[in-house]
């Protein structure tokens, strides 16, 4: 069997420079006068403008001067929203600093906050996250405000205008994912429009040590008044990473289609993307180790080269609105996914101290069915001095799964500072049919919300109430496809929100919330007396007050925040349920703007103590959270540099505190900091807008653990020094 990424042998820098070449030589075969340097370009920001924004719906809140954010997000039912008009703390990235920063994955893209801390997936690649101290899974990211649409693992960056940071919980603005994850924050994906101005943009990019990248993004418009758009991406990148022998390779193509009439405006997004990784370094299990290892050299890879991913998944999403009145509108959307995944995975599992460690081969195939849809009602009227803002509205999504493994026994070893070769293990254990398997889970969770916004003294004091009713039903199976009655669950809570906005000033706004966030309880363990019971739908608590700021040239927020989640554990009596509690308490801090003409700042940070309490016997009370830093800040910037024309420098500094790997706080992290530094520069030819970038992620090459999964199982390594050149033509 062959498992490796095949790619031409030999595949160099130099590629670049031949693919370069070729791309720009229709254009350099123009006079003399049209390499004349052009003038400064202004930003273009392919957002409504600001004037014509309307709250509400699917419209994006315009971007920032700067052009790196906006100031704003997609609150669910709720829709687009402006930051300094809801009592949560939002922000969006926009497509062009995804651009900017040369970001491949929404990893690349989140790590610009300090809030959302970057995970590993549990034994695999996949990309998944912390925010405040708690995991959001990759399959619980939403795309235009539906879950179960997006690819899962990995999703390429270039299906994105705009990835949406919700910070807190959001259970009454969301609903409960599919995955049961999210009770720190949630990440949405907005998709790409066409533009007012057609697009045409053929890019080339490499990053070390050969991967190589093509990409189309094209949008126009069409009708009377511009009514109809369409746009489109196409992505191919493969080749060797930074990290030695391991290859990865990702194809992307997606179309979107929107209308946009006088009172009905819609959209239907449908894209395949596949994805693989081969050879690829995978996660450190802790095991017997009784301290942090020594980080290996950055480039070495402790895999084995049948160790491979393939993912495949086709998606789409069909949204729409309707104005029955000029205050009162209609919505809904419907979307889905089929993903469809194959992988051999091995991670070493530590035996001591010195590094040495055990092998096990798990070989999966894993198919996952995905459906979601969202429907409701807005509007606006007045009871005298007072303005409402009312919503009623219907989200759900249900996930069909299907699985089957095959699992060898742990008799190989290697050591992670000298890895050796293993032919490939035999199997030993397995379930399933891997060609064929059989269903492992049903889950479906739905709800209705209905919220008003109250306003008063001209839109400058705001209250938001309202409440949910969320559904949960899980049905699971063995791998011969039999349902297992003992972890069938079907329960629903009643979820409330209140929220206050209190504008003292123009540029000023003070705000409050209480919020809560619900996911499917645990499953008690074989040691508990009610082994194999779900123990009901968990229900954390958010409280957060903040201030938010926005001077015209400089925004950002200051937020206090608490969650209590509650945590599964066995009792004196032996029975098993939602006894514990984890409580992140903290300080957020995020600014953006452009504060003198030229240069651009972005920067987070976040401060917070990850608590234990009520634990087992009282033995971790006090301590803190696995995998959870007491403070992170990231500091971003860019400079127009003043003696060449449209010539820019950028750099980013994240700092990252140490992370406990087990809840008795015995073994842990070493805090880390990372340096990316950057430069881009466009100019004109023949009309021909070129733009070269050239980004290196971890500038001194930094050896450190990044992170730890939230059981203290694995370990994950940060990513080497990385180089990534690019260029654009928008013709």
């Amino acid at each position: 069997m062959q498992y490796g990424i095949t790619s031409p042998a030999g595949w160099h820098p130099r590629l670049l420079a031949v693919l370069i070449s070729t791309a720009l030589s229709p254009a350099f075969a123009a006079t003399g006068d049209a390499a004349k340097p052009a003038k400064e370009d202004t930003i273009t920001v392919s957002a409504t403008p600001e004037s014509a924004f309307r709250s509400g719906g699917d419209e994006l809140v315009p971007a920032y001067l700067d052009g790196q954010v906006a100031n704003g997000a997609r609150l669910g039912l709720l829709g687009e929203q402006e930051a300094s008009n809801v009592p949560f703390n939002i922000i969006g990235y926009t497509a062009k600093m995804i651009e900017d920063q040369q970001a491949t994955t929404l990893s690349d893209v989140i790590r610009n906050d300090a809030t959302v801390q970057a995970v590993r997936g549990y034994g695999n690649f996949a990309e998944s996250y912390r925010i405040r101290g708690f995991q959001l899974d990759s399959d619980d990211i939403s795309f235009g405000g539906l879950y179960g649409v997006l690819p899962r693992q990995i999703v390429a960056t270039n299906v994105a205008e705009r990835v949406e940071v919700i910070k807190g919980s959001n259970a009454f603005l969301n609903g409960v994912p599919p995955g049961g994850s999210g009770v720190g924050g949630s990440i949405n994906v907005e998709p790409k429009r066409a533009d007012s101005e057609p697009l045409t943009r053929v890019g080339v990019d490499y990053g070390s040590d050969s991967q190589i990248g093509t990409s189309l993004d094209a949008g126009r418009r069409f009708g009377d008044s511009d009514q109809f758009g369409v746009r489109v991406n196409v992505l191919h990148r493969e080749g060797e990473t930074a990290v030695d022998k391991e290859k990865a390779r990702t194809t992307l193509a997606t179309v979107g289609l929107d209308y946009k009439g006088e009172r009905l405006r819609s959209s239907l997004d449908a894209g395949w993307q596949k994805s693989s990784m081969h050879n690829g370094r995978i996660s450190v299990g802790v095991g017997a180790a009784t301290e942090i290892p020594e980080v290996p050299d950055n480039t070495d890879n402790y895999s084995q080269k049948w160790v491979y991913s393939d993912m495949s998944t086709r998606f789409a999403a069909l949204r729409g609105e309707y104005d029955v009145l000029d205050n009162w509108t209609f919505y809904g959307g419907i979307g889905g996914n089929n993903t469809d995944e194959r992988g051999e995975y091995s991670t070493p599992k530590l035996l001591d101290d010195e590094g040495n460690a055990s092998l096990t081969r798990l070989g999966t195939r894993y198919v996952a069915d995905s459906f979601s849809g969202m429907t409701g009602i807005r509007g606006k009227f007045a009871t005298g001095a007072i303005g409402h803002s009312v919503n009623l509205g219907y989200s759900g999504v249900y996930r069909k799964t299907r699985a089957a493994y095959t699992m060898s026994g742990s008799a190989n070893t290697i050591n992670i500072y000298d890895p050796t070769t293993i032919g490939y293990p035999a199997t030993l254990y397995s379930g399933g049919n891997m060609d064929d398997p059989n269903d492992r889970s049903r889950t479906r969770t739905s709800g209705i919300s209905v919220s008003d916004t109250l306003s008063a003294l001209d839109e400058r004091v705001l209250l938001t109430v309202g409440a949910r009713r969320q559904d949960v039903t899980v049905r699971n199976y063995d791998y011969q496809g039999a349902e297992t009655p003992e972890t069938r669950f079907d329960a629903f809570k009643v979820t409330p929100v209140y929220g206050l906005v209190v504008k003292p000033w123009e540029h000023v706004s003070f705000y409050a919330n209480h919020i809560e966030a619900l996911q499917p309880g645990p499953t008690a363990s074989s040691l508990a007396s009610n082994s194999g019971q779900v123990v009901g739908i968990v229900q954390s608590k958010q409280n957060e007050v903040g201030v938010k700021m926005d001077f015209g040239r400089v925004g950002g927020t200051l937020a206090l925040f608490e969650i209590k989640k509650p945590v599964g554990m066995i009792d004196d009596n032996n029975v098993y349920g939602l006894y514990g509690e984890q409580r992140s308490r903290g300080m957020e801090l995020n600014v953006f703007g452009e504060p003198v003409y030229g240069v651009r700042l972005l920067g987070s940070a976040l401060w917070m103590k990850p608590e234990l309490s009520k634990t087992a016997g009282g033995a971790n009370d006090g301590n803190d959270a696995v995998g959870v830093p007491r403070y992170a800040v990231t500091m971003g910037g860019e400079w127009d540099l003043p003696w060449v024309q449209n010539l820019t420098a950028r750099g980013t500094v994240i700092r990252t505190g140490s992370q406990y790997v087990n809840a008795t706080n015995t073994m842990k992290l070493d805090s880390w900091t990372r340096l990316d530094l950057g430069v881009r520069y466009s100019t004109k030819v023949n009309d021909q807008t070129l733009t070269w970038r050239a980004n290196v992620e971890n500038v001194t090459n930094e050896k450190y653990w990044a992170a730890v999964d939230d059981s203290g199982t694995y370990i994950t390594q940060g990513d080497p020094r990385t180089l990534k050149l690019s260029m654009s033509v928008d013709f």
